[in-house]
């Protein structure tokens, strides 16, 4: 008797199990796809939201895993309707992870052919391994962010002859930034903001173009305002160019961010996409290219056609530097 009431026990204990498992698997596949939704959701509504949405949004690609998590939890525990939600999150995503905006190729003809490079050196570390790639490739305007004191002054004895004209924000720590060119530079009114971000007219082979560094402030929690105000005057001053124009830097940002894509809606266009590189990451460097995102960016208007983008791994800085291959065409 006592053998037969422990078999009937377990049997009933066996479907119970199963159901509580079922249930566990659907709260787990729900908590999932609810903070999932919230980032997407802010994508889908062109919005930052608030903290910490800006921060995740830079990772948005890699969303997927817990969205395909969540559907499989979703199976596992015979959850129709996150099932159904899973699905249209993982649309929404790829949808989302499809480069922005549309590309033009210039229709004018070509009038000079230069190279770019940027790099942020995380307050002047990473100078020392700057140096050899600019002696490398040679590029003929060069960004530097995070560029402090004994950064400009090893730029300036090692690439004085190289680089004759230069537009700086002389400070210490993030706050310094450095345009070094080689050709000639008529110095402008940068971009006010946390951080130096210079600006100037360069002189391309009797060409105007205009130059101007980014740097706005990351999107640190309790900064997110700063920051999306920073990157509207970077949009601003592209929005106010009338020349051809290269909006080059940190931006802190990537296309999954609102006010990043409100920049590239004024008619500027990311090189690094141009030339079929449009998620390599660039930060943080020591997860690159594995893991991490594209917040280093050479913006160029529709002057512009880009050639070639090699993403640089630097030591002694969080950020892989980005130089790219440019040609200046000849307004129609």
């Amino acid at each position: 008797m006592d053998t037969a009431a422990a078999e009937w026990t377990t049997a009933r204990e066996g479907p119970q199990a199963r159901r509580a498992g079922r249930r566990l698997a659907a709260w787990c596949a729900g908590l999932l796809l609810a903070a999932v939704s919230v980032v997407v959701g802010c994508r889908a509504a062109d919005s930052d939201g608030f903290s910490p949405v800006p921060q995740v949004l830079a990772f948005l690609p890699w969303l997927l895993a817990p969205a395909g998590l969540a559907l499989l939890l979703a199976l596992l525990g015979r959850w129709r309707l996150g099932m159904v939600w899973a699905l249209a999150v993982l649309g929404l995503l790829a949808w989302f992870i499809e480069p922005y905006g549309k590309t033009d190729e210039p229709g004018g003809a070509p009038v000079a052919e230069f190279r770019v490079l940027t790099s942020n050196v995380e307050f002047g570390r990473g100078t020392g391994s700057l140096v050899p790639e600019i002696r490398r490739h040679k590029p003929d305007l060069v960004f530097v962010e995070e560029c402090e004191d004994t950064c400009r002054t090893r730029l300036t004895r090692d690439f004085g002859a190289d680089y004759p004209y230069r537009q700086a924000v002389a400070a210490e720590g993030s706050a310094g930034s450095v345009i070094l060119s080689r050709f000639p530079l008529k110095g402008t009114q940068g971009v006010v903001g946390t951080m130096g971000m210079p600006g100037a007219v360069a002189d391309v082979h009797g060409h105007a173009v205009r130059l101007q560094l980014a740097h706005p402030m990351p999107p640190l929690p309790g900064q997110v305002g700063l920051w999306r105000r920073e990157l509207g005057r970077l949009r601003d001053a592209a929005a106010a160019a009338r020349t051809p124009m290269i909006l080059a830097g940190d931006f802190n940002a990537s296309q999954d961010h609102a006010a990043f894509r409100r920049i590239l809606d004024t008619g500027l266009q990311d090189a690094a996409r141009l030339t079929g590189h449009p998620r390599t990451p660039t930060w943080p460097a020591r997860t690159t290219p594995t893991f991490g995102t594209q917040i280093d960016h050479v913006l160029v208007s529709r002057d512009f056609s880009a050639t070639s983008a090699h993403f640089l791994h630097l030591p002694d800085t969080d950020h892989r530097a980005l130089l790219v291959d440019l040609t200046l065409h000849q307004r129609p």
